[in-house]
């Protein structure tokens, strides 16, 4: 039994969320990996209104471990305390009010000409409103019910969220992954012919805000041999445009944006497709809508027994990669080195000390030991510092429950370009997710 981990049979996961389309790719990562991560039990918890979507996606679950013939019991509830109970880890993957939630964020915005996107602008605020005090109450229950669990977390936007729990949770084994840092990775890997194992990214910034400033291959930084290749191989992710990069440009900046960059450097290009994909009735969130629905169809198949290629689609490709390798790393203190969300303790010294940043790391049986950075460079430092105090401006006021200071917030929000916009934008989207913002009203009302 590694160090740190109770003497007990196999490992216990508990997937809130457990209803996500997504799932299918996670138990396959932890199939792939049992060998070296025995887990046992692997908890899919999720809320009456994806009790249907649980049970399809848990059949499914069952089908795979028992396809692949290895000792995983899959539990199914709605009761998250029960899951709880002595969990070894906790990894979150919800959407609070679905994804008829996110095409409203994604949608209003629009009406008023703006981005309507489900990290950034208006789309990321309301839906940080609505997650956060959800991740708040699941720390609660972690302190109470497992309180030596490591909470993984998932759920965009997954920098807000990491910077709510760094400032204001008094919780310190908490992760936060996403799926771009381990693309880039395998985009490079393409890009020099080699394998991902062999390269060490040090990336820095925020939650789709992180840049990549050297890429070590052999103890040599190849980063300038990338971006010649520029031209030829672009990076491409399904939930993002694959509007190309301008090579001059990139040369000049001297490290690799992400693909979710190009909502910063070609604003008004992105925002004038979105536009038009808002007028077809084909945003991105309604596009996903159908995909999942697509997939869930194919998950009610007893004869499927493995994770659909057609999953891909979705725009989460190696999220299970990301979630299991952090998972295996801590269990068996390995040292290698990812890309996470964690806090910033003079990492960074451009950024404020306690703050949530993106960063490459050795995952530990103690968490994330990040890499030094210092100071930025000065040709990404002010965007990164801007994005960071409209994190901070907006976690005080979830966490103060104001939606005064969370319309400032999104007011200075970098996607945002008219104050009178913004507020005309915030009072729709309150009065659409009233029901998910009873958090806010409980002073009042």
């Amino acid at each position: 039994m590694k160090a740190g981990f109770s003497m007990k049979t196999g490992i216990k996961i508990v997937t809130i969320g457990g209803g996500s389309s997504y799932t299918p790719e996670l138990i396959e990562g932890f199939i792939k990996r049992h060998n070296e991560l025995p887990v046992s039990e692997i908890w899919l918890v999720d809320i009456l209104e994806g009790n249907e979507k649980l049970q399809i996606v848990g059949e499914l679950a069952k089908r795979m471990v028992k396809e692949a013939n290895v000792p995983i019991n899959i539990h199914l509830t709605l009761n998250r305390r029960e899951a709880l109970k002595n969990a070894d880890f906790v990894t979150t993957q919800f959407r609070v009010g679905q994804l008829d939630a996110r095409i409203l964020d994604e949608r209003i915005p629009a009406k008023y000409g703006m981005l309507g996107q489900e990290t950034n602008g208006a789309g990321g605020v309301f839906k940080a409103l609505r997650t956060v005090p959800v991740i708040y109450d699941i720390i609660e229950d972690i302190k109470e019910l497992c309180k030596d669990a490591w909470l993984i977390n998932f759920t965009n936007p997954a920098g807000v969220v990491s910077e709510a729990v760094f400032r204001y949770a008094d919780f310190d084994k908490y992760v936060g992954v996403c799926n771009v840092p381990i693309n880039l990775q395998i985009h490079f890997a393409s890009v020099l012919n080699t394998k991902t194992k062999n390269l060490i990214p040090y990336i820095a910034g925020l939650n789709h805000m992180s840049y990549v400033l050297n890429v070590f291959h052999h103890g040599k930084n190849r980063l300038d041999e990338i971006i010649e290749d520029i031209n030829k191989k672009q990076i491409t992710m399904k939930n993002i445009d694959p509007l190309a990069w301008d090579y001059k440009f990139v040369k000049e900046l001297g490290v690799y944006p992400s693909p979710y960059h190009k909502y910063t450097y070609y604003y008004d290009e992105m925002l004038k497709k979105f536009l038009v994909s808002y007028k077809n009735g084909e945003t991105r969130a309604e596009l996903v809508k159908k995909i999942e629905a697509s997939l869930f169809e194919k998950y009610k198949d007893p004869n499927l027994k493995v994770k659909p290629q057609e999953l891909e689609e979705r725009g989460g490709a190696y999220y299970s990669d990301v979630a299991c390798n952090v998972i295996s790393s801590i269990y068996n203190d390995k040292r290698d080195y990812q890309v996470v969300n964690t806090g910033n303790k003079g990492h960074i010294t451009d950024l404020p000390e306690g703050c949530a940043i993106e960063i490459t790391c050795r995952i530990t049986k103690d968490g994330p030991i990040p890499v030094h950075i210092g100071k930025l460079p000065v040709q990404i430092r002010g965007i990164i510092q801007e994005t960071k105090a409209f994190e901070e401006l907006l976690v005080d006021a979830i966490y103060e429950k104001n939606l005064d200071k969370a319309l400032l917030a999104l007011q200075i929000n970098p996607f945002v370009k008219s104050i009178e916009n913004a507020k005309l934008v915030f009072k729709d989207l309150v009065k659409a997710h009233r029901q998910y913002l009873d958090y806010y009203f409980e002073v009042k009302e």
